[in-house]
């Protein structure tokens, strides 16, 4: 079995070479130099798998440097690291990245570990002073920029116990020998943008990371945003798989923005003069930022490499409140906190998880503290916790607003009733008549989303995604006079932000096709 491992050695850097055969031991001098000669120039993976079938032979030897010269970048002989200290670790390197998805992983040698270290000295990420953490009290002491995002997540997930400690080596060294296979595949004075190319190919193709199914995804977010689930099973939401991205991109000095649309994540390099906006849920592809933009929202929010920490725990967050679980989002969003203590959204949904949990009196502060703040970045504010404060919602309409549908007929039925039986006693509660009118729209009964967000509209004359909507369903419905009193409305409640959203123009294109003014 030995023999056979280099095939699907290192799933970081898989590069099938269909000319390496194991079936015989015996090979003649002359199709084994061909098979030398036939490797991928720039893949540790077929470098090792030739050393391992034919480790005494000169081409198994020379194929041996070359490997090293490849992972440490360095182009003299083996006396860093001798060929006893590189055999040592294989096996441990095999159980580690050559595993199914979700085994457990497995526990590395203190001397496996210490050489997988000394190969990855010269990655970027060793001046920061956040790789030399050994607690999250000392991540929270750094300035984001000294943050190494990989050991501050590891340090907030694991702790410090030595069991903790082990995993968090582990798994660093997994993204290790990942940055080292992507670092050999581009030139040495490599431009960002053939970084980023490289790290696409890689991640996205040769180790096949995605976005999650969906029948998965809705059994939760928690398995797909933390890093060592992302890496057990190279599968990821958005923040998950960003995370590992920016992780690699500081192990190879690349520099990269992080940008949060509502609900969403995404990494880009800026340059000044030139902007990559890499969408890590589409295998890496650049999207104009304006896509991005929605009717609302009017900027795009620039985080920093702290705040992805707390992010991470403000999604755990998220799948614990679709759990019903509220006093464990709590502590989540508490956490999430100590990594980006001024954050109005997380200072939110903490509110409404307090009041769900029973501790009312520190939701209804939490909502004090954010009832009046509008976001730079969008239009218009939320009127949740104001419908609350001022007693037109209680805690059961919160929980029929807030609760999760997985898509599924039933799951939008279940929310519909709550959300009708909870505004027959709040029939202005904002939030929950717009809610209301969501399922309608998710079950394509446009009438009866028509009739609840006219009522919503009477009530909050300045929701440009009301209008929007309003606008959208009136025009399918051929009444174009009503379609364009809504757009008009949309457009300049909009404007008066400085704010001309693509999705408007569309929409006014459609109606002048239709129907000019």
């Amino acid at each position: 079995m030995k023999r056979h491992f280099f095939y699907i050695l290192l799933s970081f850097s898989i590069s099938y070479c269909p000319y390496i055969s194991s079936e015989s031991s015996s090979i003649s001098p002359q199709k084994l130099h061909t098979l030398y000669n036939a490797l991928d120039p720039t893949s540790v993976t077929q470098h090792l798998a030739l050393y391992e079938l034919y480790p005494d032979t000169k081409e198994g030897k020379l194929a041996l440097a070359d490997a090293w010269k490849l992972l440490t970048g360095r182009n003299d002989n083996l006396t860093p690291i001798s060929v006893p200290l590189i055999n040592a670790p294989i096996n441990a390197l095999i159980a580690l990245i050559n595993r199914k998805p979700n085994d457990v992983p497995p526990k590395l040698s203190e001397n496996d570990l210490a050489v997988i270290d000394k190969i990855a000295y010269g990655l970027a990420n060793r001046k920061l002073k956040g790789y030399y953490a050994t607690s999250e009290q000392e991540v929270l002491a750094l300035e984001s920029k000294d943050i190494d995002l990989a050991r501050g997540l590891f340090l907030s997930q694991f702790g410090t116990s030595k069991d903790a400690w082990q995993q968090l080596k582990t798994y660093e060294a997994y993204i290790d020998l990942m940055a080292l296979q992507i670092r050999a595949r581009i030139p040495k004075n490599a431009s960002s943008e053939q970084i980023i190319a490289a790290i696409n190919h890689y991640v996205f193709y040769e180790m096949g990371f995605r976005f999650p199914p969906h029948s998965l995804l809705a059994k939760g977010i928690d398995p797909y945003t933390f890093l060592p689930s992302v890496l057990d099973s190279h599968q990821g939401v958005c923040l998950g798989v960003s995370i590992l991205y920016l992780s690699i991109a500081q192990r190879l000095q690349l520099p990269l923005e992080i940008i949060t649309p509502p609900g969403h994540i995404y990494i880009r390099y800026n340059s000044g003069s030139k902007i990559i906006n890499i969408e890590t849920t589409a295998r890496g592809i650049h999207i104009d930022c304006e896509e991005y933009l929605s009717v609302d929202t009017m900027q795009l929010q620039q985080r920093q490499i702290k705040e992805v920490i707390g992010m991470a725990h403000f999604n755990q967050a998220a799948a614990f409140l679709t759990q019903k679980h509220p006093e464990q989002s709590v502590s989540c969003y508490e956490k999430a906190l100590m990594y980006h203590p001024d954050d109005m959204l997380t200072k939110e949904l903490m509110g409404y998880c307090c009041i769900l949990a029973g501790q009312e009196k520190r939701g209804r502060r939490l909502l004090q503290e954010i009832a009046n703040y509008a976001p730079y970045y969008a239009v218009s504010g939320d009127s949740t916790a104001e419908d609350y404060l001022s007693g037109n919602a209680d805690k059961d309409a919160l929980e029929a607003t807030l609760m999760h549908v997985d898509e599924t007929r039933e799951s939008i039925l279940t929310k519909q009733k709550a959300l009708q039986i909870s505004l027959e006693q709040f029939p202005r509660f904002r939030a929950g008549l717009f809610a209301l009118a969501a399922t309608w729209l998710q079950l394509h009964r446009f009438g009866e989303a028509l009739e609840i967000l006219a009522k919503y509209e009477q009530m909050e004359p300045n929701d440009p995604t009301a209008e929007y909507y309003l606008a959208a369903l009136y025009a399918e419905r051929y009444n174009f006079p009503k379609a364009w009193i809504h757009l008009r409305r949309a457009e300049v409640i909009t404007a008066n932000r400085g704010h001309y959203p693509k999705t408007l123009k569309k929409l006014r294109q459609q109606l002048q096709s239709q129907s000019p003014d």
